[in-house]
């Protein structure tokens, strides 16, 4: 796969990023006239010099001159002071629209290069497999979608706007310094090696610590998203106090790895203060007793000015002490987002799709373990076919794969050996999207929405009409708990469901399943929460109104299986039996021990 860089993200915007530097270039031409201005200023409209003199001499003095008043030699110090003054005033509007116009067309290409590449990594993590999610983690995801891409974003408007800026600064201000004065500007470049070691020094330090902030944010959002999303059980346990401790030693370390890198930017910041001040004092210093001997060429007003170029050198090297710091930030970060851009997902899309089958799932020789582990796999010689229209129950000892055994047949996971065909088509060569439309997948932990439960449910079937919802929800045992809710299915249902029950949730969860009438459906343990008696009404609905969809059913409870046409029992990761109810009282052992070891509880719950 060809490697992704962020370079492509800027090229809708390259008008902006190009035009946003042309108006720099105007604000720094308009910056860099106000000391010459402001040296006429103090020669010839405050010290009162001639401006024909020789030590005072200025052909663009007597060129402004002529323009506005018309003759050089009749104007008044008076004049001068209101000539030069509103000139200044002049170029500082006009320095000012064009920093502001910048500022603009920069914020503009840069948000509008942060949206893309949000968009882009946002899609990538969506074609993650769920192998994939789980390495990253999900902290780590969170911070390359929010801060890292933040930190890009901020990196290119400096680009933008200050990567001409600086360097205008830094080659304008020295030339004029050198006009002004060649020792002027001999002063400041005795002082460039110490800023160039400096930064080289400190930023060679601090380019590797960056990446190490963004890792220690990764950890930092990993325990908020974890105590975040299991707050209840965090509370019920009373181990407040204890996740309290764990996030204060993870944002301990984020925060020592910031000091470090914090600590050694602080150290650029004095040393420029200290270059800039001895700056000042040697021009002062030399311009001063220039100007006391009388030297031609040198008066207050030039000292004045090379104390304002030289200000506006450094200021611009602090500039790219900036960029250089948001360089390396962005590299570290860009590094981290570009691993997301890159990550080919595991499970390739095929390209095949099919009609419907008599027999639409079938296991053949399959093995599987997840990926990066060792040891036994989770399923071995897996050889099953399920029939269309066929309730198929799985029950099992936990950790004995159950689950693990449904995740395959939407492709969550690849088997290792074997293949998974669904209506005769290997699943590695089907189409993603076009397989699981087929499915409808139910889980043990019900993920619900903020939004209404119509919403909710419109979740499996994107358009589906009200009346269709209303069935859903009907035969999904639901509908008479959303009919009682204020605004019924316009009621608003919290985020992940808190404000329902485990079991609403569940059946809110199915209604959304089955309103995509899909020709497959899978409960993975969905209706753990339900009593018997509400389970037993939704199957008996599932059974009247869904008699052409294939049902894989996982139930930890004999009671929520026995009357499926077949009951597959798992043990240590393989089928050992697969019959019916009546069948396998007489011939499986481990399904007769599960049902003694259940059958007063299913005496209790009365259900049929």
């Amino acid at each position: 796969m060809k490697k992704l860089t962020l370079f492509p993200y800027i090229k809708p915007y390259r008008g902006l990023a190009i035009l946003s530097p042309l108006l720099m270039m105007g604000e720094v031409a308009c910056d860099m006239c106000l000391p010459f201005l402001m040296s006429f200023i103090i020669d010839y409209g405050i010290t009162g010099m001639d401006v024909f003199g020789a030590e005072t001499d200025s052909r663009a003095a007597v060129m402004l001159l002529n323009l506005f008043t018309g003759d050089a030699h009749t104007a008044t110090p008076g004049q001068m002071l209101f000539i030069f003054g509103g000139l200044m005033i002049a170029i500082t509007l006009v320095g000012g629209f064009f920093g502001t116009f910048c500022a603009w067309t920069a914020a503009k290409a840069s948000q509008g290069f942060g949206h893309d590449l949000r968009c882009d990594a946002y899609k990538s993590v969506m074609s993650l497999s769920i192998e994939q999610t789980d390495k990253f983690t999900t902290g780590s995801l969170v911070t390359r979608m929010t801060n890292d891409i933040s930190m890009i974003v901020e990196f290119v408007e400096a680009l933008i706007r200050h990567f001409v800026r600086a360097p205008m600064f830094l080659i304008l201000g020295t030339t004029m310094l050198l006009t002004l004065n060649k020792r002027f500007g001999l002063v400041l470049l005795c002082f460039l090696p110490v800023m160039g070691f400096t930064m080289f020094f400190v930023l060679k330090t601090a380019i590797p610590l960056f990446s190490k902030v963004q890792t220690k944010l990764d950890r930092v959002n990993a325990v908020v998203q974890e105590n975040v999303s299991g707050v209840r059980v965090v509370k019920a346990c009373t181990r407040e106090e204890y996740e309290c401790e764990r996030f204060g030693t993870a944002n301990a370390e984020m925060r020592d790895v910031n000091l470090r890198v914090l600590k050694l930017m602080a150290i650029i910041s004095p040393i420029m203060n200290i270059v800039m001040n001895f700056s000042i004092i040697m021009i002062i210093l030399i311009g001063g007793l220039d100007v006391r001997n009388g030297a031609l060429g040198m008066t207050t007003g030039a000292v004045m000015a090379g104390i304002s170029y030289v200000t506006q050198v450094l200021m611009s090297i602090m500039m790219l002490v900036g960029m250089f710091n948001s360089v390396s930030r962005a590299v570290a970060s860009g590094k981290r987002v570009t691993e997301v851009l890159n990550a080919a997902p595991v499970l390739k899309n095929g390209d095949k799709t099919a009609d419907a089958t008599d027999t639409p799932i079938v296991f053949k020789n399959v093995s599987f373990r997840y990926p990066g582990t060792v040891g036994s796999p989770v399923l071995h010689d897996i050889n099953l076919e399920i029939k269309r229209g066929e309730t198929l129950a799985v029950i099992g000892a936990t950790g004995c794969g159950k689950t693990s055994l449904v995740n395959l047949i939407p492709r969550f996971y690849d088997p290792d050996d074997g293949e998974v065909l669904v209506d005769g088509v290997n699943l590695k060569d089907y189409d993603m999207n076009a397989l699981r439309q087929k499915i409808g997948f139910v889980q043990q932990k019900s993920e619900l929405f903020s939004g209404t439960v119509a919403e909710n449910i419109r979740w499996g079937k994107d358009d589906a009409t009200d009346a269709e919802i209303a069935q859903a929800a009907e035969t999904a045992q639901a509908a008479e708990f959303i009919e009682g809710f204020e605004g019924q299915y316009q009621g608003y249902v919290a985020e992940k469901g808190a404000s329902l029950s485990g079991g609403q949730k569940q059946r809110m969860s199915i209604a959304r399943a089955l309103v995509r009438k899909p020709e497959i459906l899978i409960l993975d343990d969905a209706t753990s929460a339900l009593d018997l008696a509400t389970e037993a009404k939704l199957q008996n609905a599932l059974r009247d109104q869904f008699d052409d969809t294939t049902v894989v059913l996982i139930a930890q409870r004999i009671a929520s299986v026995m009357k499926a046409d077949r009951i597959a029992v798992l043990e240590n990761g393989t089928i050992i039996a697969c019959a019916p109810h009546d069948e396998l009282m007489k011939t499986c052992e481990t399904y007769r021990d599960i049902y003694d070891s259940q059958r007063s509880q299913m005496r209790e719950g009365g259900a049929d």
